[in-house]
């Protein structure tokens, strides 16, 4: 964690003072999100020509196949490698937040499905550990994840530099056989699949509800490195502090 210096402190009237001129960056940054959202809205789309077969429960099923009755499908790529035993904490809490969303939003014509390479076993086990709800889908075999660029062959980790979030990674601390991202596909009535957005990195943290909360507390994220502090939800110390209260 962080070293936690407490700000000065004031009468209310000089708190209310600094509040309101605080509130104008604040609404400057909805304006901005806004913005931003409307611009991703408007970003040309790619047909889809290549086919892609994922493994799920119910059998093989392709990429237009995972929209179910929707007209929209997120995908979020859950770091979970073929020979892991667990998938990533981080993308562990990315998918807690998605959880209470998946009803939302396939009431809303978005269908929302999690992929990995890991072997569908492996993924659905994970996934009973977890109590998650969302469906999950193996790429193992695919070409989908590396495709899209958050899983990386032996050949570019030993070289030393990945193509990841549109450019050229050099730095060590990405050099992972699979990394985090978000990738959004829009079906038409004829069938056909087009991509339509996809964001990597620091650009998922809008969807995780816990960073929100934390960016309005005193301490912040309090941490070191960006999201050493996350756990599995079943994996925190279950001290007092840490245990929230079920008899509310």
């Amino acid at each position: 964690m962080s070293q936690f210096e407490s700000p000065r402190v004031v009468s209310k009237e000089e708190w209310l003072q600094a509040r309101k001129a605080h509130l104008k960056n604040e609404k400057a940054l909805t304006r901005m999100r806004d913005l931003v959202a409307r611009e991703r809205r408007e970003l040309p789309w790619v047909k889809m020509e290549k086919e892609y077969v994922f493994d799920t429960l119910e059998g093989e099923k392709t990429l237009a196949e995972l929209f179910g009755t929707n007209s929209q499908l997120i995908i979020h790529h859950f770091m979970f490698g073929p020979d892991w035993n667990a998938g990533c904490p981080s993308c562990s809490l990315e998918a807690d937040h998605a959880e209470g969303a998946i009803v939302h939003l396939a009431n809303h014509d978005v269908s929302y499905v999690r992929v990995s390479r890991a072997p569908l076993e492996k993924l659905e086990a994970y996934r009973r550990r977890m109590d998650w709800t969302a469906q999950w889908v193996s790429s193992l075999g695919s070409d989908f994840n590396f495709d899209f660029q958050v899983s990386f062959a032996l050949e570019a980790l030993e070289a030393g530099r990945l193509y990841y979030n549109y450019q050229a990674i050099e730095d060590p601390k990405y050099f992972s056989e699979e990394l985090p991202g978000l990738s959004v596909f829009y079906r038409d009535e004829s069938g056909a699949v087009f991509h339509t957005y996809s964001s990597y990195a620091r650009g998922n943290e809008e969807v995780i509800g816990a960073f929100v909360y934390l960016d309005i507390t005193p301490k912040g994220r309090n941490e070191k490195e960006i999201m050493d502090w996350v756990r599995r939800h079943d994996e925190y110390d279950a001290s007092p502090a840490n245990v929230s209260c079920h008899s509310c």
